[in-house]
């Protein structure tokens, strides 16, 4: 399937494609264009709309577009991806940074990866990937209870090991 959102990816436009992919669609397809062309690629590509003005996977109702992706693929009910989602709102919507003190650093981190790489949304995607991945077993760590990662990682990605290590 193909989504597509507008180029210059930062936060929630990496984060969104990172979720698709280990929860809806492992197959998915990014398009990145011009903010004008969103709805005209949609169209034309058959692809989904996200993080774009006016598309239901986006800034609605007060959500960050990933919270919109959780919220209508129904995965609310891990709380994980909830606690990243609170993560990615607070770096994505500057206004509710106060949401959760991590966001200032996804944020910081983001901004850095869009600095060194531009418009290559497509790598900047491959790069953040990894954190990502390490972001939500911080996050099943979280909201497990006893500080560990969940016994399974994200489809595809390794439970990180218990115990040990630094």
């Amino acid at each position: 399937m193909k989504w597509v959102t507008r180029e210059n990816a930062a936060v929630d436009r990496i984060a969104c494609p990172w979720l698709i992919r280990r929860f809806v669609d492992p197959q998915a397809e990014f398009l990145f264009v011009p903010p004008e062309q969103v709805n005209e690629v949609a169209r034309r590509e058959g692809a989904t709309p996200f993080d774009a003005e006016g598309v239901e996977l986006g800034h609605v109702a007060g959500r960050c577009s990933f919270e919109s992706i959780l919220l209508e693929f129904g995965l609310t009910g891990d709380a994980a991806l909830v606690r990243l989602g609170n993560v990615i709102h607070a770096a994505d919507i500057t206004a509710e940074a106060h949401v959760s003190p991590e966001g200032r650093g996804l944020k910081a981190i983001a901004s850095g990866f869009r600095l060194l790489h531009g418009r290559d949304d497509h790598l900047k995607l491959r790069l953040e990937t990894p954190m990502y991945d390490a972001l939500y077993a911080w996050a099943q760590a979280e909201t497990s209870g006893d500080g560990a990662p969940a016994a399974s990682g994200a489809p595809g990605v390794p439970a990180a090991p218990r115990g040990g290590g630094s």
